[in-house]
């Protein structure tokens, strides 16, 4: 059974009748341009086949009652007293609280949610599970669905809600994901270009089954570095410092303020020429830009750990294998893979098999596709059912 009938069929299970709505928003993946989203650079993620999805219908008062299957919990709220607390219900209550500091007009729900994007894994689960929240609310609602604006108030949610101190991406690409294609987008501007990926490759996502842990103080502390960073060449964000600048001034930086720098304004470099190898269908240059950004990861930003150096470097001696990066932020969580298709079910085997071997952990991997944004979906009726 799909996750669409899933959430379907636990809705009527609580509240006796069919939604009138579900919605579904994907997680995603960034092949390359790490950590310069709060730099105002440049990232190229893709959403992919791994979602939120929420059935809803409309209350006729101010309350929200929502079921988590995923955590086999139900979280009730009120709209116009909205309160913080603890917990995956700040997600939801977060992005009602944005709404309405824009001025949105709100109307209560009842839903069900399911979400099989890993948690704590670098492929936003939060911003997956944000942007179907507020995709609910204007299917509810009736407000117009406005995808750039919708991942600004989702990231709102987020840093003021929440307390996350993210960048746009994640947000943004749950938003204007489109199937077949990773997005380009400028994290100043929130211009997008969609890019096909390069004829004949597939993208795997490698779970190294090891997570982020409690890695807030050295994301805020890189985050500190590169503002530190942008003062010293005059700059508000490291978007702005050219490579000739850095090179020609960088040498004065403390040592590990210049390596946070050198990682950054290299990064949007390659993020760049990776979008032109994609337009050129060079699947050759995106896959070598992809292990030049894990390497700079590794060793001027320093956000890898061991078990994804070990996966990285195990994919890159698999047959196959264009390029493998660390994705996310960092400290854990899952690699990218650029692949030739044909050698998927292979390259699947052998590193998972390789790495099980190296590390005694129990990795997972899988195929993705480029998958839609955060969208309403048709509903699903019994004849339709697997």
């Amino acid at each position: 059974m799909s996750l669409q009938q899933q959430v379907v069929t636990e809705f009527e299970r609580q509240f006796g009748a069919p939604p009138s709505v579900v919605v579904r928003a994907p997680g995603r993946v960034n092949l390359i341009g790490e950590h310069t989203d709060y730099n105002e650079g440049f990232v190229m993620p893709m959403a992919i086949d791994r979602a939120t999805w929420i059935a809803v219908r409309p209350r006729s008062d101010q309350t929200v009652r929502l079921h988590s299957m995923d955590h086999d919990e139900t979280t009730e709220f009120q709209l116009d007293a909205l309160e913080r607390g603890k917990g995956w219900q700040e997600y939801p209550k977060g992005v009602a609280w944005a709404l309405r500091e824009k001025g949105y007009a709100l109307t209560g729900w009842e839903g069900t949610t399911i979400c099989d994007v890993p948690l704590g894994a670098g492929l936003s689960s939060s911003a997956s599970y944000e942007l179907a929240v507020a995709r609910a609310f204007a299917g509810v609602s009736g407000f117009s669905w406005d995808a750039p604006k919708m991942a600004l108030i989702s990231q709102q949610a987020e840093n003021q809600w929440v307390g996350v101190n993210c960048g746009i991406m994640d947000q943004m690409i749950s938003a204007v994901g489109e199937q077949d294609h990773a997005v380009l987008i400028d994290c100043r501007t929130l211009e997008t270009t969609s890019l096909p990926l390069p004829e004949g490759t597939s993208v795997v996502i490698l779970d190294t089954a090891t997570r982020r842990g409690l890695v807030d103080s050295a994301y805020n502390e890189r985050r500190r570095q590169c503002e530190e960073a942008s003062r010293y060449f005059g700059v508000r964000f490291l978007r702005d410092v050219t490579l000739e600048q850095f090179d020609a001034r960088g040498k004065q930086l403390d040592e590990v303020t210049r390596r946070r720098a050198r990682h950054v304004i290299t990064e949007n470099a390659r993020t760049r020429m990776a979008a032109e190898a994609m337009k050129r269908n060079d699947a050759l240059c995106l896959g070598e830009l992809m292990n030049l950004s894990h390497d700079s990861l590794r060793d001027h930003f320093e956000v890898t750990n061991h078990e994804l150096n070990v996966i990285v470097d195990l994919s890159r001696a698999t047959r196959g294998c264009l390029g493998a990066r660390m994705t996310g932020a960092g400290f854990g969580g899952c690699a990218v893979a650029l692949i030739e298709s044909v050698q998927a079910g292979d390259f699947v085997k052998g590193v998972v098999s390789a790495y099980r071997d190296e590390t005694g952990l129990n990795p997972a991997a899988y195929v993705c596709r480029a998958s839609e944004g955060a969208s309403e979906v048709k509903m699903v009726g019994p004849e339709e059912s697997d």
